[in-house]
């Protein structure tokens, strides 16, 4: 283990009793400031995490995963094969740019079913969504190779078509 001098400098980066947004650690022993963890912990002198995740002023984790600013799957699963081989034709026809946002109550009827996404921006995709909220769309995009849960603002949406 390396030794640790004590700088004034830092002193007040966690004030004891905590404050200012930041938790209050628990004092477990140890010498200047650094615990002194039992033997069995986690390993490198961390404890071993809580079951069900979280920890030390951490909020468990979530059940069915989420984060990153989307709602948790919910135990939807990807589907269990590719998606169709044909690439449908857009129903624009011109190509051009659409004035209009899509509707999420439209894309709403695509739930669980294959649908192809043709962006403002960017090369069009298969997806598979499993929510629909109201500026966003959820669910799984094809890679080309397997399924990833990942999500889309509906304003970044030109068109779309569910088979």
């Amino acid at each position: 283990m390396y030794p640790y001098q004590y700088d004034p400098r830092f002193q007040n980066l966690f004030p004891p009793g905590g404050g200012q947004g930041f938790p209050s650690f628990p004092p477990v022993g140890g010498g200047q400031g650094f615990p002194s963890f039992p033997p069995g912990g986690g390993g490198q002198g961390f404890p071993p995490p809580p079951p069900g995740g979280g920890g030390q002023g951490f909020p468990p984790s979530p059940p069915g995963g989420g984060g990153q600013g989307f709602p948790p799957q919910g135990g939807a699963q990807p589907p269990s094969s590719p998606p169709p081989a044909f690439t449908p034709a857009p129903k624009l026809g011109s190509g051009g740019p659409s004035l209009y946002a899509v509707d999420p109550g439209a894309i709403s009827g695509c739930l669980y079913r294959y649908t192809y996404i043709w962006p403002r921006n960017g090369r069009p995709y298969w997806f598979y969504p499993t929510f629909v909220g109201r500026r966003s769309v959820a669910g799984y995009r094809w890679t080309g190779s397997f399924w990833v849960y990942a999500g889309v603002d509906v304003n970044q949406i030109r068109e779309f078509q569910c088979v």
